[in-house]
C-alpha cells in the first residue's frame, strides 16, 4: 500500500494529470477499472483565484473517485498560497505541485518545468503552499530542466525538508518533451536519496511495463499517463499481474462498452453538445491500432448523440468482426 500523508492508497497505482484527458469523466473510468489515486488536469493559480469560471470546472468532483489530487501551477508565492486554500475548500484530499509541465507558455511565466531552472523561487513557492497547506503536498518533477543539468536530487532534498510529502517523477527533462527514453534509473536514485516516498512515472505503456518499473526502481508507486488512454483497463491488468494472474484482454464489446459508458459520463457533467465534441478526440484514443481505425476516424466528425456514436461504433465494429479478427490478433 501507498501511504502520502494520512492518504493510503491501495494499490499504489496512479493516473497522471493530463491537459485535455483528465477531467471527471475519465478520472470516474480510469477508478472503476483500478486506479488508486487521480488527478484533475494541471489548474491554474492565477485563474482560480481571480474566479474564473473555467478553471472552476477542473474542480468539479464526485465522491467515488476519491482520493482525489488537485495539481496546481503557478510561479507567485502568495497566489499559489490562496489557491490551495480554494482547492481544499473544494475537496482536494492531496494538492500537487506542478513543477514538470515543459509547455513554453507555462515555462515562460517561470510556471510549471520552469521552476525547475530557479531554487530559490521554488523553495518560495513550496514554502507558501506548505504552510497554508492541511492535506498532503506532493510535488510532481522532470529530472532538470535542461539534459544534462538534472536537479532532482537537490530539489528531491529539498522538498522533503521543507514538509513536503510525496514526490511523482518523471525522469525525462523539460526540453525532451516526451521524446527519447524515460530514464527510470534516476528514479532508483532519487528514491535512494529520500525518505518520503517516490513514485516513478514514465514510458508505462503494458501492464509488464509497470511490473518492471517497480522491480527496477524500488518505486513506491506507479504513474501511468499515456498508456492508459484509451486504455483505462491497464489498471485492472497491472493489478491482475501483481495478484499473479493471467491480466484480461478486453474484447471488441468490452471495448464498445467502455467508450459508451464514457460518453454518458461526458453528458452528464459536460451536456450533450460538449460530450458530443468531446468524446471524438477520444475516439482516437480508444480505436488507436485497431483495423481500419483511419476509416473510423474520418466518420467521427458526425458524432451528435448518443444514438449517433452507438450507430458508428455498431458499424465499425462490426466491420471488424466480419473480418474474424480477434482483439488477440489485434494486440499481438
Amino acid at each position: 500500500m501507498l501511504r502520502i500523508g494520512k492518504v493510503a492508497i491501495e494499490n499504489g497505482l496512479v493516473m497522471a494529470p493530463m491537459a485535455g484527458i483528465t477531467d471527471i469523466s475519465f478520472r470516474l473510468i480510469v477508478k472503476r477499472y483500478g486506479a488508486g489515486l487521480v488527478f484533475t488536469e494541471m489548474v491554474g493559480s492565477n485563474g482560480l483565484v481571480q474566479g474564473n469560471k473555467k478553471t472552476r470546472e477542473y474542480l468539479i468532483s464526485a465522491p467515488e473517485e476519491r482520493p482525489l489530487c488537485v495539481q496546481i501551477f503557478g510561479s507567485r508565492p502568495d497566489v499559489m498560497a490562496e489557491a490551495t486554500r480554494i482547492v481544499v475548500e473544494m475537496g482536494a484530499d492531496i494538492v500537487d505541485i506542478n513543477m514538470g509541465c515543459p509547455v513554453k507558455k507555462v515555462v515562460k511565466t517561470g510556471a510549471g518545468a520552469g521552476l525547475l531552472k530557479d531554487m530559490e523561487l521554488t523553495k518560495r513557492v513550496i514554502g507558501a503552499v506548505r504552510m497554508v497547506c492541511p492535506v498532503p503536498l506532493t510535488i510532481k518533477i522532470r529530472a532538470g530542466y535542461e539534459v544534462n543539468n538534472p536537479v532532482f536530487i537537490e530539489i528531491g532534498k529539498m522538498a522533503q525538508d521543507m514538509g513536503v510529502d510525496a514526490i511523482f517523477f518523471h525522469p525525462r527533462f523539460a526540453t525532451q518533451g516526451f521524446s527519447g527514453r524515460a530514464r527510470w534509473e534516476f528514479i532508483r536514485e532519487l528514491k535512494s536519496r529520500v525518505m518520503i516516498p517516490v513514485i516513478g512515472n514514465g514510458d508505462v505503456f503494458t501492464p509488464q511495463d509497470a511490473l518492471k518499473l517497480k522491480n527496477e526502481t524500488g518505486c513506491d508507486g506507479i504513474m501511468i499517463g499515456r498508456g492508459a488512454v484509451g486504455s483505462p483497463w491497464i489498471f485492472k491488468q497491472i493489478i491482475d499481474i501483481m495478484n499473479k494472474k493471467t491480466p484480461e484482454i478486453p474484447t471488441l464489446s468490452d471495448r464498445k462498452r467502455i467508450i459508451i459508458e464514457h460518453y454518458e459520463l461526458m453528458v452528464r457533467y459536460r451536456g450533450e453538445r460538449r460530450a458530443s465534441q468531446a468524446i471524438r478526440g477520444m475516439l482516437l484514443w480508444y480505436t488507436r491500432g485497431l483495423p481500419y481505425s483511419s476509416r473510423f476516424r474520418a466518420m467521427v466528425g458526425k458524432i451528435r448523440d448518443k444514438e449517433t456514436l452507438i450507430r458508428l461504433l455498431d458499424d465499425y465494429f462490426d466491420s471488424i468482426s466480419k473480418e474474424k479478427i480477434t482483439y488477440r490478433e489485434v494486440m499481438a
